[in-house]
């Protein structure tokens, strides 16, 4: 039953979401809100959606999510094994950076998704997420936090909204289309994720 519930307070949580007027709805195609297995033990955050994430209403739908299911398959996972959200459930005009009033309006929603879904590993894709985590939602903090390049892998206890959990960085999943090199990285870091949530069992 507990799978059944965490389904469908998902999908009402959804759907409040659209009825809501956030920043960004009128410019957007789609609310892009998540996908994966609620009841998952690793959640994975990104920035906001990107074009074909819009056009389609779910995340990671286009070569970065290609690149990011292949990357699950090297390492033993699949999106059966996860949940994937964003910190902005509507696409940026032209995909420019998320402003503060926005992450303001959307990141609740981030949060009541992490509750329902209780991981216990949350992993921030690239530079942004994992600085929006780091700060503690303060985003005089976020400019001096240190960059994806010196913190991927680094296990991070922290707590969020009253939450606890273990936060690991990773690079994002578009970096490595572009970067080819940083697979290795990417494969090393999530046996750490793994070894991580297995420990937690």
């Amino acid at each position: 039953m507990e799978s059944i519930d965490a389904t469908q307070s998902l999908k009402q949580l959804e759907e409040e979401c659209k009825k809501a007027d956030l920043p960004l709805k009128q410019s957007a195609t789609n609310l892009v809100f998540g996908k994966g297995n609620p009841n998952a033990d690793i959640m994975f955050v990104g920035e906001s959606p990107g074009n074909n994430e819009d056009l389609q209403g779910m995340p990671f739908v286009g070569a970065a999510g290609k690149n990011l299911d292949k990357l699950l398959n090297t390492v033993g996972l699949s999106m059966q094994d996860v949940y994937i959200a964003n910190i902005l459930k509507y696409r940026p005009p032209q995909n420019r950076p998320p402003q503060e009033e926005e992450i303001r309006a959307h990141t609740p929603w981030l949060i009541k998704q992490i509750k329902e879904i209780k991981p216990k590993v949350v992993c921030s894709l690239g530079n942004y997420a994992t600085k929006f985590f780091l700060s503690g939602l303060n985003p005089e903090k976020m400019k001096n936090q240190p960059g994806i390049t010196q913190i991927h892998g680094k296990v991070q206890d922290i707590e969020f909204e009253g939450m606890k959990f273990k936060l690991i960085p990773l690079f994002h999943p578009a970096a490595i289309i572009y970067n080819r090199a940083l697979i290795t990285l990417w494969e090393k870091d999530m046996e750490i994720v793994k070894e991580i949530t297995n420990k937690k069992q």
